[in-house]
């Protein structure tokens, strides 16, 4: 087994340092579904990316998001954005699907590789009548 150089040594305790910091920057009196909402207000991220960002499992962002989604419903400033999952291998895109969890497999070719689902909020002025 080769032994990681001090390059390599510093690299890791760098990439540590930053997710620390990147976790540590939210205020501590903010709940994670308005993390989240912070998170991906202008972007779109997928679950897992919000899971490393948050330091939470991915199945408990999957569970806030339904929430997040609700919340966002009410507020006429903003609107939730789901970029659907896709296969990779046939391109079929999975635009009626209700759930916002990547789905296992692919109804036309049954393959497994799926593009996970992304999740934004967009602002945008309300329309005065």
């Amino acid at each position: 087994m080769p032994r990681l150089t001090w390059h390599h040594d510093s690299v890791a305790w760098l990439f540590l340092v930053l997710s620390l910091t990147i976790n540590g920057m939210q205020p501590p009196e903010q709940t994670p579904r308005q993390r989240i909402i912070e998170l991906i207000t202008g972007t779109r991220l997928s679950s897992y990316q919000l899971a490393q960002m948050l330091g939470i499992p991915e199945r408990q962002v999957e569970g806030h998001l339904t929430h997040v989604v609700k919340t966002i419903a009410r507020d006429k400033t903003r609107r939730f954005i789901l970029n659907p999952a896709r296969c990779q291998d046939c391109d079929f895109v999975f635009r009626d699907r209700s759930r916002l969890t990547s789905p296992s497999r692919c109804p036309q070719c049954r393959s497994e590789a799926i593009a996970a689902p992304r999740y934004g909020i967009d602002l945008f002025a309300p329309q005065l009548e």
